[in-house]
């Protein structure tokens, strides 16, 4: 592998320097005062370790500092001859011990790294340079899991050790591994999400092109420098925003009528904000269900400029009466996409993070160069408070009190997997396995950005800054975080119907509705295929079957020699054709 090389004699510390010596069959290695393998005969000893490994399918064995990697050949045998779909992971987290593996003479490790089945990243890509946080040493390392072998290849981790030089980072590596676990189980709990909800995904973009020669994408609109206050829905928001009170409101207008800061919130802090005759500055939406219209009762031609996601429910985009401003979040791979994309026709493209709470802070960081402070991103809750007062799921507990039911949430704040946590400010709180995942997500993607802050509150901790709010409505009022820089860019209102994206929507759509067409009339038998044209046709229209179950879980299609696979596209192809023809009609009205 071109990213496994022998380190810089610079970089070597010869008075630490691993001491090798025969051992039986092999060699043993003295470093830093520890004997990392067996003096007396290490190969043998590896073996066995191999020879005892439990054998499973779909399986990423992770092997902590293999040093000559002793034993890896046989488990590799075992593997093959079982016909398992499995692999081994090796890291190296100390760049001595790399180079003694990586040494030809002794180690067995560079004849193995051509085969398939093995990989052994080296120092630069598993992140253990200088100063690396072991957050992004385990974050690059389940990245690159993800170049070598795909996303869904493996289903569990277990760790082999060949040799006792795991001890010397015996914490780093065990977060190595529980991070491979996480990875593995986050790809499969996407795999999920697009069995489930991939189909209505795909039906509300399609719809919500028809936005796009009428919208401005989200890259059309800017904050420059001013301050901007990032508002999520949980229990912190209600203190945050009675102590705006202090501020009078949303502050004092400037001369062009607007307050001293500007207001991103979620959806589902509407109904608090209303409440308070807040008007926020821009509303993000995520979300592609009907639930979540309930967040926009009462606010019908509230005037509040609206981004949404090209995959959020169409319905969204028609309830506020503001501007609307559009990004596109790609939940998987799709080459309609692609020629989206490359005929200028998709807006900013956001990573897909998940939750409307961490794309509000990354479209923030985007709109403003200035301080960005974030209020009500929780990922925790009380048995009394779930969300915010007013919002959609305090209300319905509101009207669900009776003699027989309280308040009280215990379904949430007590069911499988709860426990309990302390908050940023040291009160205890709850919180569940899924809201945790999106906290770590939060700081692995925004701890460390000098422009963010946190204010206290109930909400776990973001690693974040935490300001009080006092400070937080200084910062707010008066400017900048120091160092905070960013481009100055005049704010662009909405376009009128954009007649030259209205004319390349057509076109695009025009040659999806000739591919399905042409698809339908092979599968209903009144046009004879040319040789490999139904499986053109079907990577072509990748769409009707990326939300199939296996799919989903393999990345990958059937071949078109799979019968019920062929009939299950053809139920699919006319109502997405029906889909496309609503979304030109919509174009056309323009």
């Amino acid at each position: 592998m071109g990213d496994l090389q022998p380190l810089p004699d610079e970089l070597r510390h010869p008075e630490s320097f691993p001491r090798r010596t025969k051992a039986g069959r092999g060699l043993s290695v003295c470093y830093r005062g520890k004997t990392l393998l067996s003096t007396i005969d290490p190969v043998t000893q590896a073996e066995r370790t191999a020879e005892a490994a439990p054998l499973r399918d779909s399986t990423l064995y992770f092997c902590p500092s293999p040093l000559f990697g002793y034993g890896l050949t046989r488990l590799l045998e075992r593997i093959e001859a079982a016909g398992f779909d499995s692999a081994v992971l090796c890291a190296e987290m100390d760049r001595e011990l790399l180079a003694l593996s990586l040494d030809g003479a002794d180690s067995a490790i560079p004849a193995l790294l051509d085969h398939p089945r093995f990989s052994m990243p080296g120092i630069a890509e598993a992140g253990s340079l200088p100063g690396k946080s072991a957050e992004e040493s385990a974050a690059r390392l389940c990245a690159f899991v993800r170049r070598r072998w795909g996303s869904r290849r493996f289903r569990r981790v277990e760790v082999l050790r060949f040799s006792g030089a795991w001890r010397l980072y015996p914490e780093l590596y065990a977060a190595l591994a529980e991070a491979l676990r996480a990875g593995i189980a986050t790809d499969w709990a996407n795999a999920m999400t697009l069995v489930k909800l991939g189909r209505r995904y795909m039906r509300n973009f399609i719809r919500n092109l028809a936005l796009v020669p009428r919208t401005l994408p989200l890259s059309g609109l800017s904050f420059g420098m001013e301050p901007v206050l990032v508002l999520g829905a949980g229990p912190s928001l209600d203190g945050f925003l009675d102590s705006l009170d202090s501020l009078g409101g949303k502050g004092p207008p400037d001369r062009s009528g607007r307050g001293p800061f500007r207001i991103v919130c979620v959806d589902t802090a509407i109904p608090s904000l209303r409440a308070r005759n807040i008007r926020p500055d821009l509303v993000i939406a995520l979300e592609s269900q009907h639930w979540n219209l309930r967040d926009f009762v009462g606010a019908r031609g509230w005037n509040a400029a609206l981004a949404m996601d090209l995959s959020a429910l169409p319905a969204t985009a028609r309830v506020l009466g503001g501007p609307c401003y559009t990004f596109f979040t790609p939940w998987t791979g799709m080459a309609f996409f692609g020629r989206l994309e490359a005929a200028g026709l998709l807006p900013e493209r956001f990573p897909p993070l998940g939750s409307v709470g961490l794309s509000a802070v990354a479209a923030a960081l985007k709109l403003s160069g200035g301080p960005v402070i974030v209020c009500g991103i929780d990922f925790s809750f009380s048995a009394d408070s779930y969300h915010a007062r007013s919002t959609p799921g305090h209300r319905e507990k509101l009207r669900g009190q009776n003699r027989f039911r309280g308040i009280l949430n215990q379904a949430a704040a007590f069911r499988a997997g709860a426990f309990a946590a302390l908050s940023k400010s040291g009160r205890p709180v709850r919180s569940d396995p899924a809201m945790r995942n999106y906290r770590d997500l939060f700081e692995r993607e925004f701890a460390g950005d000098p422009r963010l802050r946190d204010v206290e509150g109930s909400g776990l901790p973001l690693g974040l800054p935490t300001l009080s709010f006092a400070e937080a409505a200084a910062i707010l009022r008066h400017g900048n975080i120091r160092g905070a820089a960013g481009p100055e860019k005049p704010e662009a209102g909405n376009p009128e119907y954009d007649r030259a994206r209205a004319a390349g929507l057509r076109e695009v759509i025009g040659r999806e509705l000739g591919a399905l067409e042409q698809l339908l009339r092979i599968l209903r038998g009144n046009t004879a295929a040319a040789p490999g044209e139904i499986e053109a046709l079907l990577d072509f229209c990748d769409y009707l079957w990326a939300h199939f179950p296996e799919c989903a879980a393999a990345g990958r299609r059937p071949t078109a020699a799979d019968t019920i696979f062929l009939k299950r596209i053809r139920a699919e192809i006319e109502p997405f054709m029906g889909l496309m023809e609503i979304t030109l009609r919509e174009i056309g009205r323009g």
